[in-house]
């Protein structure tokens, strides 16, 4: 059986809502791997003289929690003595 995690993350862009989102996914995909959702829990954005300068997205990001521990030797296929 599989649990699922969530956390919440707020991702920031100058660009635009949907770059905002798709930062906080890349940056939480640096340390976490099998993310398998995103939800967008809030639109947020800085006004400087009438425009919007910063865009920021809070999401919750959901990955697979497993059930036993895997340990590094079955992730890279290696044991820890041959590295």
């Amino acid at each position: 059986m599989t649990t699922t995690k969530i956390i919440e993350m707020i991702g920031e862009s100058q660009v635009s809502w949907t770059d905002a989102v798709e930062n906080a996914v890349a940056e939480a995909c640096e340390s976490i791997d099998g993310i398998t959702g995103v939800d967008i829990l809030n639109l947020t954005g800085a006004v400087q003289n009438g425009k919007i300068v910063e865009f920021k997205a809070n999401v919750q990001v959901a990955f697979p929690v497993y059930e036993r521990r895997i340990n590094n030797s079955q992730v890279y296929g290696r044991r820890s003595r041959d590295l």
